[in-house]
């Protein structure tokens, strides 16, 4: 039943601008998962997520890999997408110990829900000059600025979505092609972060695990595949301020529970 929930707040999370990583970490720590085991199975069902993406675009990523024989603009997309994922590769494998040490715990968590929020409510504000409407359109350098963006997501509570879609349209993205490409950023990014979690820390593990993984997995799927869904039709009409006040409320009465005793939070 744990592994069912944090399946399900992992899917409904991931791709929307308010952190699963945050989400998990705070759920784990009220479900009493917040340890190494734990730490691991919720960077192991980001996968799920991942695979959910993979089904929605499973024509168009097929179609990009056979254009890629002949195609120029298909090689580039495909390239960009491997330039965006290794700012965040390298930095992740130099200081991604560090960051799980001091700052996977409820209060950062809680701050950097805050901090993201008023980030987003600045750029929602601030006057959008668009010049790139698709991810075919990209430039290996608007990959690597998205690739430099993501690397914020390091830091639990700040989103990894958040992150490449608000980073992506300060960098002359439309909120399509931002949306879009942190999608396709996600497939080599999760995954490389899930089976490097899971194979270093493999001994934690066991054959009885794997039902709770993939009960797991499979929650995470399937939420992620509902909640894309209705993101793409979101943001056709909508911006993405009510996600900036909904992490502002949820961080503020995380750390007004934790002040007040309300809650007692695992590890401050």
């Amino acid at each position: 039943m744990k592994a069912l929930l944090l399946g399900v707040v992992e899917g409904l999370t991931e791709f929307l601008p308010i952190s699963s990583t945050g989400h998990l970490i705070l759920a784990a720590d009220l479900l009493n998962l917040n340890n190494e085991k734990g730490k691991v199975f919720e960077v192991f069902i980001q996968t799920g997520a991942m695979l959910a993406i993979v089904w929605e675009y499973r024509r168009r990523l097929w179609d990009v890999v056979t254009r890629s024989v002949y195609e120029r603009r298909a090689r580039q997309f495909i390239l960009n997408i491997g330039i965006a994922f290794i700012p965040a590769a390298v930095l992740g494998l130099a200081v991604g110990s560090i960051i799980k040490l001091h700052l996977f715990k409820p209060v950062p968590v809680a701050a950097a829900f805050i901090v993201g929020a008023l980030i987003i409510l600045w750029a929602e504000r601030r006057r959008q000059s668009v010049r790139v409407q698709t991810v075919e359109d990209m430039s290996w350098l608007d990959a690597l600025k998205v690739g430099c963006a993501q690397c914020c997501a390091l830091i639990p509570g700040t989103s990894r979505s958040g992150a490449t879609i608000i980073g992506g349209m300060l960098f002359g993205l439309s909120r399509k092609a931002a949306t879009e490409f942190s999608f396709f950023l996600a497939i080599p990014t999760l995954i490389a972060a899930g089976g490097y979690d899971l194979l270093k820390n493999r001994a934690l593990f066991s054959f009885d695990d794997v039902p709770m993984m993939s009960v797991g997995l499979i929650a995470s799927f399937v939420s992620a595949f509902v909640c894309v869904r209705w993101l793409l039709r979101y943001i056709a009409t909508h911006d993405f301020t009510i996600f900036a006040w909904y992490r502002i409320v949820f961080g503020v009465v995380v750390l007004l529970t934790a002040w007040t005793g309300l809650v007692r939070w695992g590890v401050l």
